[in-house]
């Protein structure tokens, strides 16, 4: 089975079976690097991170439209419910596992800070092992460098998404560091290059990937698809 994995920008992703579609964090109405907008991408889960907004804008809009499920923080998923009337959602924590259709998810530790856009308390942030079949998907979302990362490794991580832009993550060299400690067969950069803030040379964090490391790098543009067989 394979399964298509594509950045929407951002932090954006969405990943496509061939049976289920799951988005991470869509950001793309107000997203200036995003090649779709809301109304044009479809989902049947949506996972969410934190409650910033560039990880939550689009959300209520596409969960709503779709009867998507809505899976995030507590905090995060009861905020969707009450204040956007999303019907679906699924409020887990840190450490926490859900058996879905398409396999099981997995809400990691990340280190960041998290509030909804109104204020809201946003409980804490976190990161996603996504399991599909034999294969794991690591997203490590908005976060910091952190050394229980190392613990992630014998998870067999086929794909690693970890955050480059610095500055609210991690950065390149710190992003190399982590691709050590995760051991995964491939690493893709994400939140980067959306404003001048967090902008990256991602050509160059490859080459230092492949300098530092053993994971095969891979640059994707935004609208771009990687596909894991």
């Amino acid at each position: 089975m394979s399964i298509e994995l594509t950045w929407l920008g951002h932090a954006t992703w969405l990943i496509n079976d061939g049976h289920h579609r799951i988005l991470l964090d869509p950001f793309l109405n107000d997203s200036p690097t995003a090649p779709q907008k809301a109304n044009e991408v479809d989902a049947d889960f949506i996972l969410v991170s934190h409650g910033h907004f560039d990880h939550v804008a689009d959300v209520a809009e596409i969960a709503n439209r779709c009867n998507a499920t809505v899976i995030a923080g507590f905090e995060v998923a009861e905020w969707f419910a009450k204040q956007h009337d999303v019907k679906s959602t699924t409020g887990m924590n840190i450490g926490g596992s859900l058996t879905l259709p398409f396999g099981s998810v997995k809400m990691t530790p990340a280190i960041h800070s998290s509030q909804l856009p109104d204020g809201s308390y946003g409980g804490v942030a976190g990161g996603f092992l996504v399991m599909i079949g034999e294969r794991t998907l690591y997203f490590a979302c908005d976060t910091a460098l952190f050394s229980d990362m190392q613990l992630l490794r014998d998870k067999g991580i086929d794909v690693a998404i970890l955050p480059i832009g610095d500055l609210f993550t991690m950065g390149p060299r710190d992003s190399v560091t982590a691709t050590n400690y995760l051991n995964p067969k491939q690493v893709l950069p994400t939140h980067y290059n959306t404003w001048p803030p967090i902008e990256q040379d991602a050509e160059s964090w490859a080459e230092m990937v492949r300098a530092g490391a053993t994971a095969e790098p891979i640059v994707l543009q935004p609208g771009q698809s990687h596909v894991i067989e």
